[in-house]
């Protein structure tokens, strides 16, 4: 592991973290754009919304096929939802008309990797999003065809974006890199550096680097997170972070902290075995009242 990691803590997240305005409205607090779920991961936009929706986010909207929406609209009253559309002329459509009015995006979970109109919005999202969080499937394109979407990526900065924020686990981390790299603190240092982004390596203990500064470290294994659909929660928690005006990096170490701390919470109260990633966003509340000491 890269020697000089900070440790992330509660006390680091505080001071990373904005404070709420008590006279602020919904649009005041961001707004998140996700695109996610598919008629085969419908779960997928249902955990990453209500994710995001826990995070603060003044309003989240979803943009996903019709199959999956309906799931998004019966367990996440508060979202916006849109549809993706029959083809990437549609696509490209929708999320042309939603981006602009939003200050963080997501692409990736439970997407379909086959389908032409992810691969249209992803290729349209990475040079046109202000803020924009790179997960899963999405993860797994760009691997695909790492020529095509990897320089759209690296020239974020150039045109006055944010660095692009992707989170892969260490196998799409693998394929990322084709293998080059280690799954540690100085591969994904490199990685980040080369590219100009900020990587969230989801492992037994996480971690963070922006390429450029301070790299970051979450210990503490829990193999209750180790169930699909916690990369979903995570990334739509760090989504909405993002969203209310956080930097890439701090909006990263943040959810990755709260995410581990709703972990450690479910554990708790569930078990490793039992515990289940729908159960983490219920503990967002308990989590973020600690860090802020409230409740």
């Amino acid at each position: 592991m890269k020697s000089g990691m900070i440790e992330i803590t509660s006390d680091l997240v505080r001071s990373l973290m904005p404070q709420r305005d008590e006279r602020g409205h919904k649009g005041t607090f961001g707004t998140a754009l996700i695109v996610a779920g598919s008629p085969y991961m419908t779960g997928a936009g249902v955990l990453a919304t209500e994710s995001c929706l826990r995070s603060g986010a003044g309003m989240v909207r979803i943009i996903s096929d019709d199959d999956a929406l309906l799931p998004v609209k019966i367990n996440c009253p508060c979202a916006l939802t849109a549809p993706l559309g029959k083809d990437v002329k549609d696509a490209l459509k929708n999320v042309k008309k939603y981006l602009p009015k939003a200050s963080a995006c997501l692409i990736g979970p439970g997407t379909d990797e086959e389908d032409d109109k992810i691969r249209s919005v992803l290729t349209y999202l990475i040079p046109e999003a202000g803020s924009l969080v790179i997960d899963a499937s999405a993860l797994n394109i760009i691997s695909r065809y790492k020529d095509h979407y990897l320089p759209l990526i690296s020239a974020r900065p150039e045109k006055g974006l944010d660095p692009a924020v992707l989170t892969p686990h260490v196998g799409e981390f693998a394929r990322l890199c084709d293998g080059v790299l280690k799954p540690d603190g100085e591969g994904i240092s490199k990685f980040a550096s080369e590219y100009n982004a900020v990587v969230v390596l989801k492992s037994s203990d996480t971690l963070i680097s922006g390429g450029q500064g301070d790299s970051y470290v979450n210990r503490g294994s829990n193999s209750g997170l180790a169930k699909g659909g916690s990369g979903d929660v995570l990334a739509g928690l760090l989504t909405g972070l993002y969203a209310q005006g956080m930097k890439a990096a701090d909006a990263a170490v943040a959810a990755v902290y709260i995410h581990a701390q709703a972990g450690a919470c479910a554990r708790s109260l569930k078990g490793a075995r039992a515990m289940l990633p729908s159960d983490l966003p219920g503990f967002f509340p308990e989590v973020m009242n600690g860090i802020f000491g409230e409740g």
